[in-house]
C-alpha cells in the first residue's frame, strides 16, 4: 500500500462569493482511490463562517477526484459541506442545482494576474501602460511580460495531468488579463472542474509572489480597461440535434422573461461591467446577435448554418460567478420551453 495525499477542496461560508478552502488528508490505498474509496472528513466551520463556535464542526463529502501533478501519490478531492446531520450546508450550492449530462457547458473564465497590488505589467506607484490593443492574444515582452506564460502554460498542464478538459488559453484585452476555458457535461461535472482549475491556478500562483484577482472590473467603471467575465457556453441534446429557428426564439425570449433571475446569480458588481461598452450589453437589457459580443447571447453562425441547431455564448456572467448557480440556472431558464 501507499500513503496518498487526499487534498479536501470545499468552498467556504463567505458572501457574495464564497473562497476555496483546503486541506490534506494522508490515507493508504493500493491503487489511486475512486470517489467511493474516500472518506467523509470534517473542520473548523466557524473559522470559514460555516458554523457558530459552540458547534462548530462540519462534513465534507467527496464528489469529484483528480490527479494532482505537483505531489506523488497526490489527488485532489472537491467535496459537498455538509451538516453533522448528514444534510446539505446551507452554503452548499452544488447538492440542490439542476443536473443533465446531455447539457454541455463551456466556461470561459477570465481573471487577472496581480503583483504588488497592480495588474502584471501595471506600472508600480500609480498610471498605466500603453492602451489596449496589442495584449490580446499577444506575444512578446512588452505584451505579456516575463512570468505570465509560464505561470498560464503551467496552469494548463496541471489541469490536464488531472483529467480536468481545459480546453485553452489566450491573453485577454487588457494589460495583465488571462482567460482559460473548461467544458464539461452535466452541470456538476463542468462546474466542479471549473473550481478545481480555479484552485490549481491560486495554489500555483502562490509561488511566483502573484495573486489571482476575479473580480469583474478591478481597474473600476471610469476608465477604459476591459472588465473579466466567465462567459458560458451551453447546449442540450435537444438545442444540438432538434434545434429549429421557432424553438430558437422560443428560447430566447425565455431568457429575456428570466433576464433578472440570471443576472442574480451572474456574479457580484455585474453592474460594472455590464455597461453597454468593453464586449457587453447593459445589465438591465437582453439582446442577441449573430456573432454579436455586444449582446447578452452571442450566436455562433455555425449555429444558424446549421438550422439553429448546436451551441450558444451567455456572454453576461461574470469572472467571480459560482459555476454550479450559473449553469443551474441555464437550465432552469431552458425548462420553461416546450420541446415538442
Amino acid at each position: 500500500m501507499a500513503k496518498y495525499k487526499l487534498e479536501y477542496i470545499w468552498l467556504d461560508g463567505y458572501e457574495p462569493v464564497a473562497n476555496l478552502r483546503g486541506k490534506t488528508n494522508v490515507k493508504d490505498f493500493d491503487t489511486f482511490p475512486t470517489l467511493e474509496q474516500l472518506p467523509l472528513w470534517g473542520f473548523d466551520g466557524s473559522s470559514t463562517r460555516q458554523a457558530e463556535g459552540h458547534s462548530s464542526d462540519c462534513v465534507l463529502k467527496p464528489v469529484a477526484v483528480y490527479p494532482d501533478a505537483t505531489k506523488t501519490n497526490g489527488a485532489l478531492v472537491m467535496c459537498e459541506v455538509l451538516m453533522p446531520d448528514g444534510s446539505p450546508h446551507p452554503s452548499n450550492a452544488r447538492a440542490s442545482i439542476l443536473d443533465d449530462p446531455d447539457a454541455w457547458f463551456g466556461f470561459e473564465q477570465e481573471y487577472f494576474l496581480y503583483k504588488d497590488g497592480v495588474p502584471l505589467g501595471f506600472p508600480l506607484g500609480g498610471g498605466y501602460p500603453p492602451p489596449q490593443g496589442e495584449y490580446y492574444t499577444g506575444v512578446g515582452y512588452k505584451n505579456v511580460g516575463d512570468i505570465a506564460r509560464e505561470i498560464v502554460d503551467t496552469h494548463l498542464e496541471l489541469c490536464l495531468y488531472a483529467g480536468i478538459n481545459h480546453e485553452g488559453i489566450n491573453a485577454e484585452v487588457a494589460k495583465g488579463q488571462w482567460e482559460f476555458q473548461i467544458f464539461g457535461k452535466g452541470s456538476k461535472t463542468a462546474a466542479d472542474q471549473m473550481w478545481i482549475a480555479r484552485y490549481l491556478l491560486l495554489r500555483l500562483t502562490e509561488q511566483y509572489g502573484v495573486d489571482v484577482n476575479w473580480h469583474c472590473k478591478p481597474l473600476g467603471m471610469d476608465v477604459d480597461w476591459n472588465g473579466s467575465g466567465m462567459h458560458c457556453n451551453f447546449s442540450t441534446k435537444h438545442l444540438r440535434e432538434v434545434g429549429g429557428k421557432e424553438y430558437f426564439e422560443a428560447l430566447m425570449a425565455a431568457f429575456d422573461k428570466y433576464k433578472n433571475e440570471h443576472i442574480a446569480v451572474y456574479g457580484p458588481d455585474n453592474h460594472m461591467r455590464l455597461t453597454g461598452l468593453h464586449e457587453t450589453q447593459s445589465i438591465d437589457k437582453f439582446n442577441y446577435g449573430v456573432a454579436n459580443r455586444g449582446a447578452s447571447v452571442r450566436v455562433p453562425h455555425s449555429f444558424v448554418n446549421n438550422g439553429y441547431r448546436g451551441y450558444l455564448e451567455d456572454r453576461r456572467p461574470n469572472s467571480q460567478g459560482d459555476p454550479y448557480k450559473i449553469a443551474s440556472r441555464v437550465l432552469q431558464t431552458i425548462a420553461t420551453v416546450p420541446t415538442k
